[in-house]
């Protein structure tokens, strides 16, 4: 007998600074609604067990979107795309999820998003802290890179170079991020993922993440009274470790630090089932506060 999943796909269409995108997002279970954010280069599939899971999807609709120019969120049919540098800014970003929220009538989500999904979700509770019940910050830092942003966009033009660019460098570099103990299997699926990504739109995504994205003066402006944050960073992590998670969240006064012992930079993807005992308390006290 075939065996089906409940999780269900579908394409909306959202103007974001003036264009319309032809979205594509998956969603399963019912009751609070929760966004999940893919990290940089990468997409929606990343989030598949949280899709899955009936302890989450008890009580939680989880939504997964493909940012557009990611997995099956084309590029826009009214603008010439191929004729300019693809940049993920602040604005787009902020923009894009306020827009999906109107779209889908979620009345304040919880928002969970890791690395570049991690950033967006603090500058989400420092932006719009009304239009969020909370927000679970995977991997995140204050800053990402603390060198200049000359610097910063040197390298990432040489992310862009053909010679670099590849997909399979992108794919073994992010297994390296994971980590050294979750399952292959997992770990080649983050690997996966990468490894479809479109070329530049890995580079574009870190612009964002390490330029644009910058707490280091804003990050005690955060109101935990309008909208609880979460921050829980792998143990494994080389950028956004455990010490970096605990400097963000002293900064937040109100914020909550979970540590993922054991973990790298893709939890949600690498080793759910460790990861899952760390989320559920946050998820469960989430709900208990809504009620």
């Amino acid at each position: 007998m075939a065996r089906f999943e409940a999780t269900a796909g579908k394409y909306v269409y959202l103007e974001v600074e003036g264009v319309e995108y032809r979205v594509y997002f998956e969603e399963a279970g019912s009751g609070i609604p929760m966004v999940c954010q893919h990290t940089a280069g990468s997409d929606g599939q990343q989030f598949r067990q949280f899709l899955v899971d009936p302890d989450i999807t008890a009580g939680y609709r989880v939504i997964v979107p493909d940012l557009p120019y990611h997995g099956k969120s084309l590029p826009p049919e009214s603008i010439e795309w191929w004729a300019q540098e693809y940049r993920l800014t602040k604005s787009f970003f902020v923009e894009f999820h306020i827009a999906l929220n109107r779209a889908l009538g979620l009345d304040r989500p919880v928002f969970i998003g890791s690395s570049m999904g991690g950033s967006i979700a603090t500058d989400l509770a420092l932006e719009k802290p009304d239009d969020y019940r909370a927000v679970i910050a995977l991997e995140e830092g204050i800053r990402m890179v603390k060198n200049s942003d000359e610097d910063i966009l040197s390298t990432l033009r040489y992310y862009r170079h053909p010679r670099v660019n590849g997909q399979d460098r992108a794919a073994a570099s992010m297994y390296c991020l994971s980590g050294p103990n979750s399952p292959k299997k997992y770990r080649h699926e983050v690997s996966w993922g990468y490894s479809q990504g479109a070329p530049g739109v890995f580079a574009g995504d870190l612009y964002y993440r390490h330029i644009e994205h910058d707490l280091s003066q804003t990050a005690h402006l955060i109101d935990t009274s309008r909208c609880a944050v979460y921050i829980m960073n792998g143990e494994y992590d080389p950028g956004t470790g455990i010490r970096e998670g605990e400097e963000m969240a002293a900064k937040i006064a109100g914020s909550k630090f979970i540590p993922l012992p054991g973990l790298g930079h893709f939890p949600m993807t690498e080793d759910f089932q460790a990861m899952k005992p760390q989320l559920m308390p946050v998820l469960n006290e989430i709900a208990a506060a809504s009620r």
